[in-house]
């Protein structure tokens, strides 16, 4: 007969075997991904509810058709909710194809320092700042050239 302590011995081992693992790390991984989707949707969808109201209420006061705030910060809450989308986007493709698309993660970074460049202010930060800002869009665009480049001639390998 088998003791309970010898039956939890090889559980324990059975379960610190690699494909054992392995697989519950996947399933934590997509459920860590599916709560994360669902948390962004939410806030995309608060986002743009907060978005829409904004403007409905701007566009109702007075005088009519001019906004409270200026064009650079409606523009950027457009921006902040097209970088979520774009966030959402890398986490249904991991969700697919279980790979983080380095492609994907260099465009909606090339995004964000957009949005960054496009509400900038100078009353807060200094020439250097937008000089290291434009450094990273350089540095972000040459890296999607090289990966483009890259899966483009891997592609034509394949054929």
């Amino acid at each position: 007969m088998i003791s309970p302590w010898e039956k939890l011995s090889k559980k324990v081992s059975k379960a610190g075997q690699d494909e054992n693992f392995l697989g519950v790390a996947h399933w934590v991984e997509n459920i860590a991904a599916k709560v994360l989707a669902v948390a962004l949707s939410l806030v995309i969808l608060i986002s743009l509810t907060d978005l829409v109201i904004l403007l409905v209420r701007d566009l109702m006061a007075d005088p009519v058709g001019f906004f409270d705030k200026t064009l650079i910060d409606i523009f950027g809450l457009f921006l902040n909710i097209l970088i979520a989308l774009e966030l959402l986007e890398n986490i249904t493709a991991y969700l697919k194809k279980h790979v983080v698309q380095v492609e994907l993660v260099i465009v909606t970074s090339l995004i964000a320092i957009a949005r960054k460049i496009i509400i900038f202010d100078f009353s807060k930060y200094n020439n250097l700042d937008l000089l290291a800002l434009g450094g990273a869009i350089l540095a972000l665009s040459v890296s999607y050239l090289l990966i483009k480049r890259t899966n483009r001639n891997m592609k034509n390998e394949r054929q």
